[in-house]
Formats: C-alpha cells, sequence, structure tokens
C-alpha cells in the first residue's frame, strides 16, 4: 500500500499512483454511489444539520446498524462499515459510498439493505427520502449547509467561476459506479467508451426537470448545471480520445485543475484556485516550502468534475439520481458495457468513429432533449437500444447468476422500458404535473419518496 504522508518529490509519482489500480480481470469490482434528497415529511422543506429533526440526528440513528460514525470538530459527519461510507453533500443529500462487491446482484441487496435502514430511523424522526436530479421544489437560499469545511471553501470559490456551481452543490443528486481496469490500455478503452457514451446514460437516467415548483425546460437539468459550473474542472475532456492518452495525460489534466484546499492538522486550509504544479514545486503560497503528499493528491482528485473521471478506477458520473430499480440499473449498464471483452469491442465499435462535434453534441443536447435528440438520422433512442443489447449481452456473458438462476440483465429492464417507450423520467413526471396533479409540485415528495 502506497504511503500517503510521505512527499511528492515528482510527477512520475502521481502517474505511478492511479497504474497501481490495475488489477487482474477476476479481481474488478463494482462500486455503487447513489445520493439521495431529505426532506421533512410535515412540510417537505429540507432539514438542517442540526436539532432533533436534523441530519446529524439521521446519521447518529444509522449507528444502531453497525455503522461507525466520522466526526469533524465534534460533529459526526459521515458514517462507515464494511467497506462502505455515508457521507453528506453540501446542503445533506445523503450519500451512500457502497462496498467493492463482485456482481450486480449484490449492489441491489446492498442498496435494498440501506434504503431500508434510512427508511426506519427516517420515519421516527418524521424524515422522508426522494431520488431525483435536482431539487423539485425549493429554492438555492432554501437549502441548509452542512459544517463541512472543505464545503466552506467551495462555497466561496464557485461563484467566481460560474453561475450554477452552488446549485449543483445544493440542489443536485446523482447516482454512479465506479470500475476497475487491467492495464493502461484496457483504462483508455473504456475511458474512451464510457465517455463517448455518457449521455446515452443521461438520457435514460434524465430526472430533474422542475426547478422551484415549475417545469424549467430540461429533462435532465442536473447534467445542464455541469456546463455553467466550473470549466476549468468539468465538461468531456477532449484530449482522452487522442492518441497517446494515458494515465500520464490525465495527470497533466488534475495538475492543470485549480486547488480548493490542502488538508493540514484536521482543518482545510483554503487554496481555491491555486496551483498544484506549484504545489509540487513547493511553492504553494498558503503552505510555503511544503511539498504535496499522496493523500493530497486523493484530495485534488475529488475537486475535478469531469463526465468520467480517473482515481485508481473510473467513475461514470451522468446519471440523475433516481428510484431504487434504477439505482441497481446504472451500474448493470457499465459493468455490461465495460467488463466484457466482447461487449467492450462492440462498444468501442459503437462508438470510435464519433467526430469530436458529435459527442459535443450529444453531450449539449441530451440534458434538453433526451432520448428524443436527433443523432445521425435517427436520435439518442436509437444509440440507446442498441447500448443496452450490448450491456445485455455483455451480462449474459458474464454469467452471474442468482438463486433464481437469472443473469445480471434483468437489472436492464427498467432502462429497456424507459428506451422502448421513447419516455424519460423526467417526461413522465411532467405528463403527470400537467396533468393529474394540476401543477402541484408537492406530489412529486408524496408519490416518488422511497
Amino acid at each position: 500500500m502506497a504511503d500517503t504522508a510521505s512527499p511528492i518529490t515528482g510527477k512520475d509519482q502521481l502517474v505511478a499512483f492511479h497504474a497501481a489500480g490495475a488489477r487482474a480481470k477476476d479481481d474488478w469490482r463494482i462500486g455503487t454511489e447513489h445520493e439521495k434528497f431529505v426532506f421533512r415529511l410535515d412540510d417537505l422543506s429540507p432539514p438542517p444539520f442540526d436539532g432533533p429533526q436534523g441530519i446529524e440526528a439521521l446519521l447518529k440513528g444509522m449507528t444502531r446498524f453497525g455503522w461507525q460514525p466520522v466526526e469533524e470538530n465534534g460533529r459526526v459527519i459521515a458514517l462507515l462499515r464494511d467497506g462502505a461510507s455515508v457521507t453528506l453533500e453540501p446542503a445533506g443529500q445523503f450519500e451512500l459510498s457502497g462496498a467493492q462487491l463482485e456482481n450486480i446482484h449484490q449492489t441491489c441487496k446492498e442498496t435494498n439493505q440501506h434504503l431500508a435502514e434510512v427508511k426506519q430511523v427516517g420515519d421516527e424522526l418524521g424524515i422522508g427520502f426522494l431520488g431525483m436530479g435536482f431539487q423539485p421544489k425549493w429554492a438555492r437560499a432554501d437549502m441548509p449547509w452542512m459544517p463541512k469545511g472543505r464545503y466552506k471553501i467551495m462555497r466561496e470559490y464557485m461563484p467566481k467561476v460560474g453561475t450554477l456551481g452552488l446549485d449543483m452543490m445544493t440542489r443536485t443528486c446523482t447516482v454512479q459506479t465506479n470500475l476497475d481496469f487491467s492495464d493502461e490500455a484496457d483504462m483508455v478503452k473504456k475511458f474512451r467508451v464510457s465517455l463517448a457514451l455518457q449521455p446515452v446514460a443521461t438520457a435514460l437516467f434524465a430526472d430533474s426537470p422542475f426547478t422551484e415548483g415549475k417545469p424549467n425546460g430540461y429533462l435532465s437539468y442536473r447534467s445542464h448545471i455541469w456546463t455553467d459550473t466550473d470549466p476549468d474542472r468539468t465538461g468531456m475532456l477532449d484530449f482522452v480520445f487522442e492518441d497517446g492518452f494515458g494515465f500520464e495525460r490525465y495527470v497533466d489534466y488534475l495538475l492543470d485543475v485549480p486547488m480548493y484546499f490542502a488538508y493540514r492538522d484536521k482543518r482545510y486550509i483554503d487554496c481555491a484556485g491555486l496551483s498544484f504544479r506549484d504545489f509540487l514545486a513547493g511553492k504553494l503560497a498558503p503552505l510555503p516550502g511544503e511539498l504535496p503528499t499522496l493523500a493530497d493528491w486523493s484530495d485534488h482528485m475529488t475537486t475535478a468534475f469531469p463526465e468520467v473521471r480517473l482515481k485508481k478506477y473510473l467513475e461514470m458520473r451522468g446519471a440523475d439520481g433516481g428510484p431504487w430499480r434504477r439505482l441497481c440499473a446504472l451500474p448493470a449498464l457499465w459493468v455490461g458495457l465495460l467488463y466484457d471483452n466482447e461487449a467492450l469491442d462492440a462498444a468501442w465499435d459503437l462508438v470510435k468513429d464519433f467526430s469530436l462535434a458529435e459527442r459535443h453534441a450529444l453531450r449539449d443536447g441530451v440534458p434538453k432533449h433526451g432520448l428524443k435528440l436527433p443523432f445521425r438520422g435517427g436520435s439518442v433512442r436509437d444509440l440507446a437500444i442498441e447500448t443496452l443489447k450490448i450491456s445485455a449481452q455483455g451480462l449474459k456473458n458474464r454469467r452471474r447468476l442468482n438463486r433464481h438462476g437469472d443473469d445480471e440483465a434483468l437489472f436492464l429492464h427498467p432502462l429497456m422500458e424507459i428506451a422502448l417507450a421513447d419516455e424519460t423520467p423526467a417526461e413522465r413526471k411532467l405528463a403527470l404535473y400537467h396533468g393529474v396533479w394540476n401543477g402541484d409540485i408537492d406530489q412529486v415528495f408524496r408519490q416518488f419518496a422511497y
């Protein structure tokens, strides 16, 4: 295991850090993360951190299930158990970062257990949980802030570089999956396939059509928000498709992402906008003469927000949060595409001739138009159906069966239903809003809470 506290003396150590994530295929695992909005059952408002109905009370209530509390300045701000964690996004969005599991059956079991635990504690506290991509009712000013030092720094910096960064922090929820690679060439192929197809996931999972109780003109407003958050740390990473891309090129990208903070003596030091390259040279103004550690690099990696992110694994980041069936479907989609060689080859054949302009047109158009976005004489729906067929075959090839003899392809059924109907989750909610809900956004909480 790498020493995270020793000083980094050169870029080669950073490249080696990422390269060390390579695993033999038999050791590949699946990590799934999903966020959800917390709301008070009586008035649907987002609870603060403090108080009998607060987020800290929820975290403390979860310790009955064997979760170990993590504190910052004497406050419980996270939980740990068996390789998994529960953490808080800036406005109290409640996130499970799941353990490294072998198959989607285990992932779905983990998801079900987590949602059962939070519901039991939430019922006692009078709070509920909603899976969507964007907070449908409450204004940015209505959202609470969690007492985490890094969020204070980000909160002050975000408005300097984009207009929607604070919305990203306080009013969005996502589901993502983290997947392994065997070596640099495998990482490159998986990165390119998943980056090119990320808009397909965005379309299939699009579920954020409301802002402050009214339609906002988008199907995935959460995805749109990233286009005006911070151009230095978001986007489609065109260089991933260039010849020679590998670990070193990604490290160069991260070195050019401005810093937010450094963590020293249990406190966050404001480094917002400063250069990690200067840090690497011992010239970071707030820490003169100090060199970064791998722990600093690990922190810095989490402050880049591209559509696909490389750590010691690849993170798929394009999907809105949603109900439990789609929480299981997201990792199934990507495992089917990336963890079977036949499927990965087929997926690469599907996207390898996409032009830069086409990749950007998909990324920029899907948040508003979803599956109906025109693409190559058809639509994104056609691309989604082909992608799902490849993924399903990849899952069948894996032959990871449950006790009933079903393979993991069963978890793609909700996505295929969406694609065949040519109707995103957002469009279904909009139809309800304009129909039987009669414009009452409160019905979202009543009908779609976990």
